[in-house]
């Protein structure tokens, strides 16, 4: 069930009701039964490969609990077999035995692999994730193993971040299954607000942009220069919007009946560098990563060279795990490459000032200073340097995100050689007062006047709540500006039907 569909129109408010109306100690059934119901919306047979890793996990975190020694090892490799075993299976057998097809081939070996092509269930690589996090924080003895069958099945498929997250951790969301959660007037229309917000960003944004970022994705030799250009951004925001939108509606649906989810963005385009974009970009998944294979691969414990390779190592699985494609290995690889630049960088520089107090490892490679504690406090960047960074953050970015939508790596890069050549050509016609017709696909209105302003209103929002400057407003204020946001909702909503979030199929 899409978040942005008339079903979903009905669903939400019936089920949000009846969580009010029912006594405390039913609501788990109706938010599991709920779930279960949004879920079967996609593919009704699907929800028994969520019923397998629920019970193989609910198991072993019990087992994990009461066990010692090899036994609670041997309960957490199974689990994570099991999950991993399925995503696997589900996401990435076609791509592996395509790719040693080719390989073989290549080396001169005709083999063939069984074919098995069957449709992805939405959000796999999610929920799964979130069953693994739970697992491997009871082997911490981090989190107690839940005994509540229910609840915890409950945790794995809580429908409002069920397909594309927040990546949940037990600590934070099994405990609020318990809580009793009152109907709360200011905190049910935060949470529609945000829930407007989401549908805002997804509708009358990102499903503007996208269909012109697809002509020129999808023929990447028939066009060149400026179009190409346009079409990066187009899919930079896009993609920026349709995810946090979705994020946006999660977080607000829950809110509503009282669950706080993490925050999965913050203004990541406002970054003023890989590391700092990292931090503000999908934050359920990259503090994911760090807890659960960076850090045990060593994290920045270790010498520079091995800390270059965790971190290729930790984003080259993250491309993977975006898609069974080689293109999205290379977008994970090329954003690896760059903070390991700036790591590298920074250290130089630290060095330069540090010269006299040299550092080294057991491996005799000075350590990378920048993710150590620091000596002295960092000093703020002034505002010029700043946008400097943001710009040449942003840029790289960009570049970054043709790998990932581009159907293959020579695509990308005709797409980049064939925006570099051709602008020469654009900006004399354009100087000349020829404009360029396919610039103008589609609704122009949004694409240039709401963009930037969306980012503003997250810049100020990152300061002090925009819907909290809002409720400052008199009365006629606030529903003008709440008309405003449903009306042009409705009004992009007409103009193209709206698509499933590009995250779905991840």
């Amino acid at each position: 069930m899409l978040f942005n569909s008339l079903e979903f129109a009905l669903f939400f408010p019936i089920v949000t009701i009846l969580y009010f109306t029912i006594p405390h100690r039913f609501r788990w059934a109706l938010l599991l039964g709920a779930s279960c119901v949004f879920y079967m919306a996609f593919i009704p047979a699907y929800i028994l490969i969520l019923a397998f890793t629920i019970v193989v996990d609910y198991i072993a975190g019990i087992v994990i609990e009461s066990s010692q020694g090899k036994l609670r090892k041997t309960m957490l490799i199974a689990s994570l077999a099991a999950n991993i075993g399925v995503l696997a299976i589900f996401k990435y057998y076609a791509f592996a035995t395509g790719s040693a097809t080719s390989l073989l081939q290549h080396l001169g070996v005709n083999v063939s692999f069984p074919a098995w092509r069957i449709t992805l269930p939405i959000g796999l690589s999610f929920h799964t994730f979130q069953a693994m996090s739970y697992t491997i924080e009871v082997y911490r003895g981090r989190q107690k193993a839940e005994r509540h069958f229910g609840i915890y099945a409950l945790y794995v498929m809580f429908y409002p971040q069920l397909v594309a997250g927040p990546i949940e951790r037990p600590q934070n969301l099994l405990h609020q299954f318990y809580e009793e959660h009152f109907f709360d007037y200011a905190r049910v229309v935060h949470g529609l607000q945000r829930m407007a917000q989401g549908l805002f960003k997804k509708i009358a944004i990102a499903d503007q942009l996208a269909p012109f970022a697809n002509k020129i994705f999808e023929n990447p030799g028939e066009y060149h220069g400026l179009s190409i250009f346009f079409a990066i951004l187009s899919f930079a925001f896009q993609i920026y919007f349709d995810f946090s939108g979705y994020s946006d509606i999660a977080l607000g649906s829950a809110e509503v009946m009282g669950f706080k989810l993490m925050e999965n963005f913050d203004t990541p385009y406002f970054a003023s560098s890989i590391t700092e974009f990292w931090r503000r970009w999908h934050i359920s998944l990259s503090t994911w990563f760090k807890d659960y294979l960076y850090i045990p691969l060593g994290g920045s414990r270790v010498s520079t060279p091995r800390w270059c390779t965790n971190i290729l190592i930790v984003f080259t699985v993250s491309g993977l795990w975006h898609g069974a494609n080689w293109t999205y290995v290379i977008w994970g690889a090329i954003h690896g490459l760059m903070i390991v630049f700036e790591g590298i960088g920074q250290h130089m520089r630290t060095e330069g000032r540090h010269s006299c107090r040299p550092a080294l490892t057991a491996a005799g490679v000075p350590p990378l200073l920048k993710l150590q504690k620091k000596a002295e406090p960092e000093q703020p960047q002034s505002g010029w340097v700043r946008l400097f960074g943001i710009v040449r953050t942003f840029t790289l970015v960009c570049i970054a995100w043709v790998f990932f939508r581009a159907s293959t790596f020579s695509d990308a890069w005709m797409l980049l050689a064939r925006a570099v050549a051709g602008l020469p050509e654009d900006i004399r016609l354009l100087a000349a007062g020829r404009w360029l017709p396919e610039l103008a696909l589609g609704p122009t209105l949004l694409k240039i006047v709401g963009v930037p302003c969306i980012l503003y209103l997250e810049y100020l929002h990152r300061r002090k709540s925009v819907w909290l400057r809002i409720s400052y407003w008199p009365a006629w204020g606030r529903f003008a500006a709440y008309y405003a946001v449903i009306y042009l909702t409705l009004w992009a909503a007409s103009n193209r039907s709206g698509g499933q979030f590009i995250y779905f199929q991840f």
